[in-house]
């Protein structure tokens, strides 16, 4: 099938390369002269684990393009699928400006096309406010006045960065909204390669299609904030948030994904999505009264732990002038992604209250000291960054961390202190090294 991409972000990319695995001839299009460049030449612009090979295996196989060209990426496509950002502000409130233009410029090529062009079905895979597919739509035909058949569809997306490519060649579903059976047929020759492990092309109407992706993603925030807010009232009252999480999980009802307690969610999808459906139930007169109270616990998440740290320096006359080694500053493990990273809260709330900042990450340092400036010091490797510091701060669960090395971590230091946001360590483990050890949800140890 020919296809095409409208931007090569993080979706776009990782649903381009895949779909031209399986012998499609994909068309990925973008408006990034250097970008394009970079990606004929086979250079990933992200990281994401094994994307890199697949990119190039691809381009070299003739089934991978990429262009500057609408007339290009639009004229033979049999589906056209809309990838570009839809950037939300502190409210909520989605920009769809450039899923609009990309309507706007599908609808322009189509009207141009012969009467014996290939019908269309433009794909919304973009997460965007429920009804936008449908407002799409309309654009396209008050472009195209009408003239020229097509269909529209949803296809949230459902990646996880670090693990995307995987993912993707074996989805545990794929969601197609659609308003005819021609768009269900594409959908379901499309994607048939990918669901021989048995899991389900699930297809449906597109306003629930759209909302499948925000009640997912919220969802599995509310598990995250939910164990924090338990890690919260084991630290009162004595209990180990680890103990209270294996009983919890037994229990098959549960089960054990995203039960993790720590600095609370980041990333591109969660808190956009949480804050998505806050704003679509005050547009609607109808407040999201849970999402509230899941987006508010986990924003509050890193200001107690933060709060941690001020503590323990408060009787060694605070935290001006001492210096904090922070490992790990993407928001998560196998990704160079910082947005909404809980670690550059830390590093923030550490800056404004005097302390030096050194930092470490495997692939992120350079988008973290980018983002935040000159105060966020970055170090040549994991041991590099603890000389002199007073204190170490574990924000992200790289494999690189959960081993290290004690002996060296404490001859760095200049006090055997640790605040350990992701509970990587066990607490008599770090009681028998003669360490500070603060993590969440379980009580600290002193030396």
């Amino acid at each position: 099938m020919k296809l095409t991409m409208v931007g090569t972000g993080y979706v776009g990319l990782v649903t381009g390369v895949c779909l031209a695995n399986t012998g499609n001839h994909v068309v990925c299009l973008d408006i990034d002269p250097e970008k394009i460049k970079r990606l004929r030449a086979g250079e990933c612009p992200i990281y994401e684990p094994g994307l890199t090979e697949l990119l190039q295996r691809n381009i070299a196989a003739g089934r991978l393009s990429f262009t500057l060209d609408k007339n290009d990426a639009y004229r033979d496509a049999e589906m056209v699928f809309i990838c570009v950002g839809t950037p939300s502000d502190e409210r909520g409130h989605a920009d769809l400006k450039y899923v609009y233009q990309a309507a706007d410029d599908i609808a322009c090529v189509m009207k141009t096309l012969g009467p014996g062009a290939v019908k269309k079905t433009v794909v919304v895979k973009s997460t965007v406010p429920v009804g936008t597919t449908l407002s799409v739509k309309k654009r396209i035909l008050e472009g195209t006045s009408g003239t020229v058949p097509f269909n529209v569809a949803n296809n949230p997306e459902f990646l996880k960065e670090g693990d995307a490519v995987n993912d993707f060649l074996k989805p545990d579903r794929v969601v197609c909204g659609v308003e005819d059976d021609e768009a269900a047929h594409r959908f379901r020759d499309l994607y048939d390669p990918f669901v021989r492990n048995g899991h389900p092309i699930i297809v449906m109407d597109i306003l629930s299609s759209e909302m499948v992706k925000y009640a997912s993603n919220n969802f599995l925030a509310t598990k995250i904030s939910f164990i924090n807010e338990m890690a919260m009232l084991c630290e009162v009252y004595g209990a180990d948030i680890g103990k209270v999480r294996e009983g919890m999980i037994a229990d098959r009802r549960i089960g054990h994904e995203f039960l993790y307690p720590g600095l609370g969610y980041g990333g591109s999808c969660f808190p956009k999505d949480t804050l998505a459906c806050m704003m679509m139930g005050d547009s609607t007169g109808h407040p999201m009264l849970l999402s509230r109270a899941v987006h508010d616990v986990n924003q509050n998440q890193r200001i107690r732990f933060f709060a941690k740290i001020a503590e323990h320096f408060k009787s060694r006359g605070g935290l001006a002038g001492k210096k904090l080694a922070f490992w790990g500053l993407a928001f998560k493990p196998r990704t160079d992604d910082i947005r909404e990273a809980p670690a550059l809260t830390l590093v923030r709330s550490a800056l404004e209250a005097g302390a030096k900042v050194v930092g470490y990450d495997p692939v992120a340092g350079p988008n973290a000291a980018a983002e935040v400036g000159a105060g966020l010091v970055l170090a040549t490797d994991m041991y590099a960054s603890l000389d002199g510091a007073d204190a170490l701060v574990v924000c992200t669960d790289w494999d690189d961390f959960k081993s290290p090395d004690f002996a060296e971590v404490r001859k760095r230091l200049r006090e055997p202190t640790v605040f350990d946001g992701r509970n990587l360590y066990r607490r008599a483990m770090m009681a028998d090294l003669k360490f500070n050890y603060y993590s969440v949800g379980r009580a600290p140890v002193k030396a």
